[in-house]
């Protein structure tokens, strides 16, 4: 056998992901891992164009939004708290006992999170970008 490393092509390896993902979870926490993941966009439109949206992904009863936007002219209207509501609605439906996000420290969008209600669990240093990431979460059970 001749071992070699090398980078892989965009989706080169997602069939080797698809066949080891039980395996490679079980064994990063130690019990046979049955893992649901799923991905929901809830968006904001007004008739055909979408003003806003928000793509969460749950997974494991812990849900996470991983991204949130909404059009500069169409900000200070409510429908960023609309798509996060809407987004907690769908976590409760799963189960999930809390819904996280990752914003940078100090900035905008962690000032917009804890008005919605959410704390922050830690600050991780110069995380993305050499900048301090908080993390955030909301119970909801």
């Amino acid at each position: 056998m001749s071992l070699e490393i090398q980078s892989a092509q965009p989706g080169a390896a997602d069939g080797f992901w698809q066949r080891h993902d039980r395996d490679w979870r079980s064994e990063l926490w130690k019990f046979r891992v049955v893992w649901h993941e799923q991905t929901h966009d809830v968006v904001a439109r007004d008739d055909e164009v979408i003003l806003g949206a928000l793509r969460l992904r749950i997974a494991a009863s812990l849900a996470h939004v991983e991204a949130l936007f909404v059009l500069p002219e169409q900000r200070r209207r409510g429908i960023a708290r609309l798509l996060v509501s809407r987004a907690e609605e769908i976590a409760n439906y799963y189960n999930c006992h809390k819904v996280s996000v990752a914003v940078f420290h100090d900035g905008d969008a962690q000032r917009f999170y804890r008005a919605c209600g959410y704390v922050v669990e830690a600050v991780i240093p110069q995380h993305t970008f050499k900048l301090d990431v908080a993390l955030l979460r909301k119970f909801l059970l």
